[in-house]
């Protein structure tokens, strides 16, 4: 692919906007965030907070720990450290540098805030509102679509800033949609690695080092420490293992970040972990992961685009599916491997369902990064699932498209069921 053309350029982009840092999952600290932006407006430590949140918001925010609150879960920890601490301008790092004195009020400040959660009245799948408020003055933050993306900004009814709810959320993002199978494999084989060097070498390091820590102590479930345990020390149980080791620290508050795929950290390992522990078993050069990285991280992004940031659709679905392809290609470096291997392994998963961030999520990204490198392992002793299989269709882009139908409106109505089950409805 031609390095001066648009396509090779809004890769790049798509790449260095999507693979950045997270300290906890996703959904709280964008609650985190939200809420101190809504103090930086107040411009004083609320008395009273309110959230208004959407399903889907609350159904990953409601049993996952929020990472520097002393093993606290849910809306209203995640409310008051952003307010009490938070780092306004961090994004999704918001909470990621709170220091030991503000944790320590951290308990206090919750029995002596009010503190209401409410569901969002919203069409939108991610939608938090948080208005805080201190003596006489209010002031409420609105994000919309994506994690950080502040749509409204006000105080005492004063609007400081406020932008159009879209469909696309940022007129200057990149071209998702330019986004094939064909081309990803182009670009990921003839990239300029130095384009991509700072942000890879970053998804490598942070996310080896959680994963590490979800090995060699005591989080949730211990679904890392298990596969290893029950079936031994082969790359196809590391790789599995790897993945659902930082899913293990991360879902049950580990304070180390992660870089992050599609807006979750859980993707971002699923669709890094593995290629890394293949390409160490491979004898990979540095370049081979780099490429490898590529192809399974846009491969996710590509699946994901179809589908939206959150669905009842799990995630690790489309990330374990990424995961084989950079495996595929690490061991074939043929292409054809790389899109028989997609196309079997969301074939294999496919319908796993979201019931929100917790520590089973570890189990489903195990599953996940199994179908993937099944998927792989099928092409390379001559076997596939064909077209008229289910909801496979011949050619991998027609295949995507079913999936991305089935999570994005298939099941719609599976996610309200899923969200009034966990709230008790």
């Amino acid at each position: 692919m031609e390095k001066t053309s648009k396509t090779y350029q809004a890769y790049i982009e798509i790449l260095k906007r999507e693979l950045v840092p997270a300290m906890g999952c996703t959904e709280p600290i964008a609650i985190a965030y939200c809420a101190a932006k809504a103090r930086e407006a107040l411009g004083t430590l609320p008395e009273r907070i309110s959230v208004a949140a959407s399903g889907n918001i609350i159904k990953n925010v409601k049993s996952v720990i929020v990472p520097n609150t002393d093993g606290r879960k849910g809306i209203e920890a995640a409310a008051a450290i952003g307010v009490l601490a938070g780092d306004a301008n961090a994004a999704l790092e918001v909470i990621a540098h709170i220091k030991p004195e503000d944790k320590k009020k951290l308990g206090s400040y919750m029995e002596n805030t009010e503190i209401h959660v409410d569901a969002a009245q919203s069409d939108h799948v991610l939608d938090i509102i948080v208005t805080v408020w201190h003596g006489n003055d209010t002031a409420e933050v609105h994000v919309v679509n994506e994690h950080t993306n502040i749509v409204k900004i006000t105080k005492n009814n004063d609007v400081l800033f406020e932008k159009e709810i879209t469909d696309s959320v940022d007129t200057g993002k990149p071209d998702y949609e330019c986004m094939t199978i064909e081309d990803i494999y182009d670009f990921a084989m003839t990239c300029d690695l130095n384009d991509i060097k700072e942000t890879i070498d970053r998804q490598i390091a942070y996310n080896t080092a959680i994963s590490d820590e979800g090995l060699k102590n005591n989080y949730g479930a211990n679904i890392g420490k298990t596969l290893l345990k029950a079936y031994g020390n082969d790359v196809h149980v590391r790789a599995r293992a790897r993945a659902a080791a930082g899913s293990d620290a991360r879902m049950n508050g580990c304070e180390m970040p992660v870089v992050i795929n599609s807006g979750s950290g859980n993707q971002g390992m699923t669709v890094s972990l593995p290629v890394i522990e293949y390409a160490k078993e491979l004898g990979a050069s540095q370049k081979e992961l780099y490429r490898a990285l590529l192809l399974s991280n846009l491969v996710t992004l590509h699946e994901k685009e179809g589908i939206g940031r959150l669905s009842a659709y799990c995630g690790a679905v489309s990330a374990g599916a990424g995961a084989g392809a950079g495996i595929a290609w690490l061991c074939t470096k043929d292409y054809s491997a790389v899109i028989h291997t997609i196309v079997n392994a969301l074939a294999i998963t496919s319908g796993i369902v979201c019931d929100g961030a917790k520590a089973s999520c570890a189990a489903k990204i195990s599953a996940a990064v199994d179908a993937g490198i099944m998927g792989f392992e099928m092409f390379r002793n001559g076997q596939e699932f064909y077209g008229g299989d289910g909801l496979v269709l011949k050619g991998v882009e027609n295949t995507i498209r079913n999936i991305s139908r089935l999570g994005r409106i298939g099941m719609k109505e599976t996610d309200k069921e899923i969200i009034k089950m966990m709230i008790g409805q």
